[in-house]
C-alpha cells in the first residue's frame, strides 16, 4: 500500500505538472493597473491575475512592451493577454466576464493655466498630448483621427509614454494632455509633480478596465473563464481588498 502510494502520489504531480500552464501578459506600464515588470508592486491587476493562476496550477509570465506592441503581440497569438483594456481598445479579443476597474479619461494642463475641457471645439487652439493607440471616447478618438498629423495632436508611442507627455507639458511642447485619472494621479505621486498639473475636466463619466486574451489561441477561453470565476472568488474572500488596500484603493463594484 505504501509503495502504491507514492506511485498514485508521483502521477498526479507528474500530471500536475504536465497540465501547468505559464500565463504570459503584455502591457505598457500603467500603475497602479499593472507596473514595471520586476517591481515588488507590480499593480494590482497583475497581482490579481498572478493569485488566480497559482490557485490554478499556472504561472505567469509578465513583462511590459509598449500598448501596441502589445495588442498586436496578444492578436497574432505571441503573448497570451493584456491587463488594463476596455472593450474599444482590442473588440476582437476575448475579455473577462466581470469589470476589473472603472477608470475614466481627463484633460489635465500645468497648475495656473485656467483653460478648461468644454467639449471639442474647447481644443481648437491647444496642441494635445496623447499616447499612441489609446482609446480614450468615440467623439475625442475621431478629432485624434482627424488631427494626427497636424500641429494640433502629439502622439507618443515609447514606452514610459506619460512620463514624456508629462515633461512635455510643463516645458511648454504641448498645452494640454488626456490621461486616465487613475494613473495619471499615481504618476504625478511618483514624480512628486501634483502640484504642478491640474485636472481641467472630463472627456467621459469613466469606463471599465478588464483582462483580455487574444481572439487566435485556443487557450484564450479557459483563462477569461479561470480570471472571470477568480476574480468572484477573490471579492468574496476578502483577498481582492487586501491586494487593493497595498495601492491606496478601493473595490470598484
Amino acid at each position: 500500500m505504501h509503495t502504491q502510494l507514492k506511485i498514485c502520489l508521483l502521477l498526479a504531480m507528474t500530471l500536475n505538472v504536465a497540465n501547468a500552464d505559464t500565463v504570459t501578459i503584455r502591457a505598457d506600464e500603467w500603475y497602479p493597473v499593472n507596473g514595471g515588470d520586476n517591481s515588488t508592486k507590480p499593480g494590482y491587476m497583475i497581482e490579481i491575475a498572478k493569485e488566480i493562476l497559482m490557485k490554478n496550477g499556472h504561472s505567469l509570465d509578465y513583462q511590459t512592451l509598449p500598448w501596441v506592441g502589445s495588442i498586436a503581440m496578444v492578436r497574432k497569438g505571441t503573448y497570451d493577454c493584456v491587463v488594463g483594456a476596455d472593450s474599444s481598445d482590442a473588440p476582437d479579443f476575448l475579455f473577462s466576464k466581470n469589470t476589473w476597474g472603472k477608470i475614466k479619461p481627463v484633460m489635465y494642463v500645468k497648475q495656473g493655466d485656467t483653460w478648461r475641457y468644454g467639449g471639442i471645439p474647447s481644443l481648437s487652439n491647444k496642441q494635445l498630448g496623447i499616447i499612441g493607440s489609446y482609446a480614450y471616447s468615440d467623439e475625442l478618438d475621431q478629432y485624434i483621427a482627424n488631427h494626427k498629423d497636424s500641429h494640433k495632436v502629439q502622439e507618443v508611442k515609447a514606452d514610459k509614454a506619460l512620463r514624456q507627455n508629462i515633461g512635455k507639458l510643463l516645458s511648454g511642447r504641448i498645452d494640454v494632455l488626456v490621461e486616465f485619472d487613475l494613473i495619471m494621479e499615481a504618476k504625478l505621486a511618483e514624480l512628486n509633480f501634483s502640484d504642478k498639473v491640474i485636472a481641467a475636466g472630463d472627456v467621459t463619466q469613466g469606463e471599465s478596465l478588464y483582462i483580455a486574451c487574444g481572439p487566435n489561441k485556443a487557450s484564450s477561453a479557459k483563462y477569461i473563464e479561470l480570471f472571470s470565476s477568480g476574480l468572484t472568488t477573490m471579492r468574496e474572500n476578502g483577498q481582492l481588498q487586501s491586494i487593493l488596500d497595498k495601492y491606496g484603493l478601493q473595490d470598484w463594484q
